[in-house]
């Protein structure tokens, strides 16, 4: 894998552009951003057109399971039924490295990490990429390349005299992905994500116990091997084990609560069964005449 996520993807999404020149805005609001102006019009579709060509050089650079891997399939059949949700148009796929790991962009690619599906029973994980599906759903993956782009285009753009870029190089591309991947969604944000998990396990049946369950296990990483990492990861989002009551509680007031039990997590294809070989006609004896 070129380049390797230590963050974890329930936290913030992240994205990396690294396509050469790129064509990214009009030359309009890159003018506004040249110039400082700081409600120039960023919208969903230029979000989404960014986050396209960034999922599908990661894709390029990471390795993508294939459709026949357990893996994969595992995916398929716990999200293959939520193609869209809430007007947006998803895609999934998994990244076969041991982070533990989930991200969604505001064109709907979902990618999943498989150290997170070692981890996470299929309950779990709805309740997690719920989370992130939330993300995009409420603008914060539009709302935070924005930030980025902005950021880092004025790096450049305020030494232009015209204050115009029509294109950015894999150089530039690359200083946003930057940006984009330390960036961190806000406390609010990261609470409304939650709560738009939340309420879609409910809407779709599944058991909402999983919502804090899933934190738990974050809250018990925390307190591990990764307690470093997880600290300063916290200091700008809500504490898992916060988040985790949040959720129990959401359940015990709609009469939904019980202590969640993992499942049985399997990765693992099916296997085919083999076609019996076909024993060799036997030769007829030649008749003596």
């Amino acid at each position: 894998m070129k380049k390797r996520f230590t963050v974890l993807g329930i936290l913030l999404a992240a994205f990396s552009f690294t396509k050469i020149n790129a064509q990214i805005l009009s030359d309009k609001a890159m003018g506004a951003l040249g110039k400082g102006v700081s409600g120039f019009t960023f919208s969903d579709a230029d979000a989404a057109a960014l986050a396209k060509e960034s999922i599908a050089e990661m894709d390029a650079n990471n390795p993508v399971a294939g459709p026949e891997d357990g893996y994969s399939i595992r995916l398929n059949r716990v999200f293959g039924k939520h193609t869209s949700s809430e007007g947006v148009t998803l895609n999934y796929k998994v990244y076969l490295v041991k982070d533990i790991n989930a991200f969604a962009c505001a064109d709907g690619s979902v990618r999943v990490f498989a150290g997170l599906m070692d981890i996470m029973d299929d309950n779990e994980l709805l309740a997690v990429i719920g989370h992130e599906i939330g993300h995009v759903v409420n603008h914060d993956t539009r709302d935070a390349i924005k930030a980025a782009y902005k950021k880092e285009a004025l790096l450049d753009a305020a030494s232009s005299q015209s204050g115009k870029i029509e294109t950015m190089t894999k150089s530039q591309l690359g200083e946003i992905g930057s940006a984009m991947i330390d960036s961190k969604h806000s406390r609010k944000q990261e609470s409304e994500a939650d709560s738009f998990s939340y309420d879609f396990m409910k809407r779709n049946g599944y058991d909402v116990n999983a919502v804090e369950s899933a934190f738990r296990i974050l809250q018990n990483l925390s307190e591990g091997t990764e307690a470093s990492f997880m600290t300063k990861m916290m200091s700008s989002h809500p504490d898992s084990g916060k988040r985790a009551d949040t959720a129990k509680k959401k359940a015990t007031k709609d009469g939904l609560y019980k202590a969640y039990v993992q499942q049985k997590i399997d990765n693992s294809a099916p296997v085919k069964a083999k076609t019996p070989a076909k024993a060799p006609a036997k030769k007829a004896a030649a008749k003596k005449k």
